[in-house]
């Protein structure tokens, strides 16, 4: 394809995706009913255990632990959830807007990241407010993260393609991590959980389009050299912000005196953890072998990091439609 039948291709998705924000989109307040009464959060509501699809539920001295203690920890890890993907979502905020003013008028961009921006606001007021209710002070994500989280969007902003691939880095575990989540809570889960990650996975759907398709439409353009560097940092920046979005954090070890062994078994040494942790790939290094950033020296990386393994055919793809390694 010509480059500029590519361009004219990438502005078209990008229109799409622009109107896709206007004919589903949703609001904190108007789409869930917080005050239905199947929507409160009990403290002897079984529907808090969390199912085996979560890799610390999964596993065995989570199991081993009494109802009551089961509940106490699906309550706060799912609050915690909630609030990592707040934290997120407002760095992302921040980059969004620092990345828009730099943009020509005319840009495609311009109009889709705003819509962006716009969703991910209510992403965060439906997140807190699913904090507040279930009465857990949760911190979200660790300290020092939380205090170098708002500098560094605004800083990858002036690096467009680093800013989007470190949006994949926190969207695609998020996504994988709630699909599962989504999928079990239609069975055994709380409903109010369930809707919230409904609501998220929807609409974070065009945000990962966009990041892939942006970075499909500017790597190519980039030097030897650049590609080679970015070929070399971006399995670190998905492996880093997995880490950061996916583990709990200290302090649930500390509320709950969960051993440090546990917790190591969980992120990521046993066998279960790694096929969880490789899966939230999938899709990256679909992106990346499409964009022959899959260099020998980043597949070392990517190794190295053990976030290798199968790639996907299409994107979303379910990891059980993927053949066994």
């Amino acid at each position: 394809m010509r480059s500029d039948d590519r361009s004219e291709a990438y502005r078209e998705k990008v229109q799409i995706l622009s109107e896709g924000s206007v004919r589903r989109s949703f609001d904190a307040y108007r789409d869930i009913d917080w005050d239905a009464p199947e929507m409160q959060v009990s403290r002897d509501d079984e529907r808090w255990i969390l199912g085996d699809e979560d890799p610390f539920a999964a596993h065995p001295w989570y199991r081993s632990q009494s109802r009551e203690r089961q509940i106490e920890m699906g309550i706060w890890r799912m609050a915690n959830v909630a609030k990592v993907g707040l934290q997120f979502e407002s760095a992302l905020i921040r980059g969004i807007h620092q990345y828009v003013q730099k943009l020509p008028n005319g840009a495609p961009e311009f109009r889709y990241a705003v819509h962006e921006a716009a969703e991910e606001c209510q992403h965060t007021l439906m997140f807190q407010e699913f904090v507040n209710r279930t009465g857990v002070d949760t911190p979200g994500m660790p300290r020092w993260a939380r205090m170098a989280l708002p500098l560094i969007p605004v800083v990858l902003a002036h690096w467009p393609p680093y800013f989007f691939a470190g949006v994949l880095a926190g969207e695609e575990p998020i996504d994988h991590q709630q699909k599962t989540m989504l999928r079990a809570a239609e069975m055994h889960g709380h409903p109010l959980f369930a809707q919230i990650m409904a609501i998220h996975v929807a609409e974070e759907a065009r945000h990962i389009s966009f990041a892939h398709e942006y970075l499909a439409q500017r790597i190519p353009r980039m030097t030897r050299r650049q590609r080679r560097w970015f070929a070399w940092t971006l399995p670190i920046t998905m492996r880093v912000a997995c880490d950061l979005i996916i583990k709990p954090p200290m302090s649930m070890r500390r509320e709950f005196g969960i051993p440090a062994s546990v917790m190591r078994e969980v992120y990521w040494e046993r066998p279960e953890s790694r096929k969880i942790l490789s899966d939230y790939f999938a899709d990256v290094r679909m992106l990346a072998e499409d964009l022959d950033l899959m260099t020998p020296g980043a597949r070392r990386v990517w190794r190295a990091l053990k976030i290798d393994g199968e790639v996907s055919r299409y994107r979303s793809q379910p990891a059980t439609d993927r053949p066994a390694a």
